[in-house]
């Protein structure tokens, strides 16, 4: 048996890079995955690929920044599956890098938005269907800039430091029942987000999503007992 079979997964930032290589995985491990994103073309586009390799779907269009649709779909999962055995926050922005004091409000409030209040809120509406199961499992993905940043990442590096903290308060919470909440830190991935910060980077010296997907398989695994952690390759 798939050692994720009949487990479902939802997963944010699905639409391409990462969250797109991670879902087809969990898919292929028997997991039904939640595909949420904002790109309704890009969805169906995952969607086609993982049911020609025989997997299942459910699509979540949904813009992170609107919070109060992540408490509605929260409440759409209650009514229609009454539990969630995976959650994997891993949407993220980074539209450029800049000096501390030359980003525009409007980036500021976007990347806290998608990085950490977005995960947040997913925590709020999503645990009480983590607790309906047998092994529920929090993972988000993050970055060493939230533990080392640099300059130009402000922003970016508090995010991933708040979310970081954020994670291990929760995972503390939830540590005498059947959830375990960790982080990923996936190392230098080609993304766009990555693109984004370093655009003459070398891309052929870089993992690939796919490349990383067994770190993401064995934080969601139901055998997992790390727990407030951060998972690396």
């Amino acid at each position: 048996m798939s050692r994720l079979q009949d487990r479902l997964a939802l997963i944010t930032g699905a639409t391409r890079g990462i969250g797109a290589a991670v879902a087809k995985r969990l898919a292929a491990e028997g997991a039904h995955v939640i595909l949420v994103g904002r790109t309704q073309g890009a969805l169906e586009e995952l969607d086609d690929e993982i049911g020609v390799a025989g997997g299942k779907a459910t699509l979540v269009p949904l813009d992170l920044r609107k919070f109060d649709d992540i408490d509605r779909m929260g409440l759409g999962l209650h009514e229609r599956f009454g539990t969630l055995d995976i959650v994997l926050g891993n949407a993220g922005v980074l539209p450029y890098l800049a000096p501390t004091g030359h980003l525009e409000p409007t980036i500021w409030q976007e990347i806290i938005d998608v990085n950490l209040t977005a995960n947040w809120r997913l925590i709020r509406s999503l645990d009480p269907l983590l607790r309906r199961s047998d092994a529920g499992r929090a993972i988000f993905t993050t970055c060493a800039a939230g533990r080392e940043a640099g300059a130009y990442w402000n922003a970016y590096a508090a995010a991933k430091a708040g979310l970081e903290a954020l994670v291990r308060s929760y995972a503390a919470e939830v540590s005498n029942t059947p959830i375990r909440a960790n982080l990923v830190d996936p190392g230098p991935v080609h993304t766009k987000l990555r693109n984004n910060a370093f655009p003459g980077e070398d891309k052929t010296r870089l993992r690939k999503p796919e490349d990383v997907t067994d770190v993401f398989l064995a934080a969601v695994s139901p055998d997992c007992a790390r727990n407030g952690e951060i998972f690396t390759l």
